[in-house]
């Protein structure tokens, strides 16, 4: 095994513990984000309210350290380097936040059916909804709480743990062609989670809740209301409105013969989110990292929501937060900067930020299936264990370039972690990433990555324990040597 492969199995191990440890408290975007934020505040990270002046004790400066959240979904956080100045560029890693699944709909109250209570759904991204029939299922999300002040409302994380719905097939007996045919199912007949039967419903239910009730009473299961409550520690009228994922509520774990497989949902994309966050946080960690004090770079992280369902949203890639930070960041900067005339410092400073900057769009590759081997290019079959994927495609459904290329290749290089090459066959579709929708968006250069995995878009999803630690140390690797190597770059246009 080359060395760039060989990988200490403790350390391994410990890495993708930890990040079992994030995935399995992560079952919402919402949670992800209160996550990621934790850890950061642990870090020495503070957070700079987005409708705030960024001034005073807020105020941004070299060698501080910040994030910023939108809608409790999105999250940017970054490290200024003690070196740098106005139009210097910045490291970003991106990723998002949100997988598919199911969501309750606005009323999902359907009634009793056939004697049992279930919960109106509706799929939200490309999942394979198959995989959801079968598994114990909960509730995970945010609700807003009406608190005891008259007409002030609070948002609450919520995550029911116990299994509390279930979504069953229907039994071989009665539909005999199931396995020669396929499972076909109807999703908005097929697809609906049984919440309780509808006897235990009315002896534990009481009085129905009549017009005087509060609307979500109205709109959504009593008993779902009262496990929310309980969870909540409020009263079901106080719930005023809430967005709820269904999740599975199976935890994820190692497998495989050497415990060498992550099992877990949600793989897609909090892989990425995690990797990206450990790698910046080891970034910063005295020897074992590089000197913040010394880089003339910003070290940037930024989560993204809604990336599943095409990333056009205000807490999406597609809105304006990243060019929105970045634009207050670059002011901030610029005003501090006092070495050289202010005018010259401040000319062009969005334009030369920009042109100098480097994004890494860090998703999900797809590894070679053993079972499908055909379904891969011959020459571009990524395999687990054997580090990150840089994703080609010529169409630019990702937007990596032949230069952003070499810049990754040459940090893989400085960094010792592997890296692997990936385009679809050419009789196949390609899906895409928030890295087109930025690099257009920004203008900046961008360069798409990730894990290898199988199973993408299932209920539960495996990929290779030692490719969490290989993309950790990418990106701690890509904080640390990315500005160095893009200097060592001759061209007219970078471009």
């Amino acid at each position: 095994m080359s060395d760039s492969l060989a990988v200490d199995r403790d350390a391994s191990l410990a890495e993708a513990s930890s990040f079992l440890d994030f995935v399995n408290e992560a079952w919402t975007p919402f949670h992800c984000v209160e996550a990621c934020a934790r850890r950061l505040e642990a870090a020495g990270f503070m957070h700079l309210p987005e409708e705030a002046e960024w001034v005073g004790d807020s105020a941004v400066r070299p060698g501080g350290k910040y994030y910023v959240t939108r809608n409790g979904a999105t999250l940017i956080a970054f490290a200024v380097g003690g070196a740098y100045r106005a139009g210097n560029g910045f490291g970003i890693v991106g990723a998002h936040t949100d997988s598919p699944c199911l969501k309750l709909k606005p009323v999902s109250e359907v009634g009793s059916r056939s004697g049992y209570v279930q919960v109106g759904v509706q799929p939200y991204g490309g999942g394979l909804w198959h995989t959801w029939f079968d598994r114990d299922l909960s509730v995970a999300g945010r609700c807003l709480v009406r608190t005891g002040a008259e007409g002030h409302f609070e948002q609450r994380l919520v995550k029911v743990e116990r299994p509390l719905m279930r979504i069953p097939t229907l039994a071989i007996h009665l539909q005999r062609t199931v396995n020669d045919e396929g499972f076909k199912f109807n999703k908005q007949t097929h697809l609906l989670p049984v919440l309780a039967t509808a006897l235990k419903s009315m002896l534990n239910e009481g009085a129905a809740a009549g017009g005087d009730a509060p609307q979500a009473a109205r709109q959504h299961p009593p008993m779902l209301m009262r496990v929310l409550a309980e969870e909540l520690g409020v009263d079901p009228e106080a719930i005023a409105e809430f967005d709820l994922h269904v999740c599975d509520t199976q935890p994820g774990c190692l497998g495989g013969a050497d415990r060498e497989f992550v099992y877990a949902g949600r793989l897609d994309n909090l892989c990425s989110t995690y990797c990206s966050l450990a790698g910046l946080l080891r970034s910063l960690e005295g020897a074992a990292g590089s000197p913040l004090e010394a880089d003339p770079t910003v070290r940037c992280v930024a989560y993204f929501d809604h990336e599943e369902v095409g990333s056009d949203s205000a807490t999406g890639a597609g809105g304006s937060s990243l060019r929105d930070v970045i634009a207050r960041v670059v002011s901030a900067l610029a005003d501090s900067d006092r070495a050289g005339a202010a005018g010259q410092r401040r000319e062009g400073v969005w334009e030369r930020t920009v042109g100098a900057s480097l994004l890494l769009s860090a998703d999900m590759a797809h590894a070679v299936h053993p079972n499908y081997p055909e379904k891969h290019d011959p020459q571009h079959c990524p395999a687990m264990h054997k580090g990150t994927v840089i994703k080609h495609n010529a169409n630019q459904r990702y937007a990596t370039t032949p230069v952003t290329s070499l810049v990754l290749k040459e940090v893989g290089r400085l960094g010792g972690t592997p890296l692997q090459e990936f385009v679809v066959p050419n009789d196949s579709a390609c899906g895409s990433t928030i890295g087109p929708i930025l690099s257009s968006g920004l203008g900046m250069r961008t360069i798409d990555i990730g894990a290898p995995q199988l199973s993408m878009h299932s209920i539960r999803e495996v990929m290779g324990r030692d490719d969490v630690l290989h993309c950790v140390n990418l990106v701690a690797a890509f904080y640390a040597h990315w500005k160095s190597v893009d200097d060592r770059i001759s061209l007219e246009r970078r471009r």
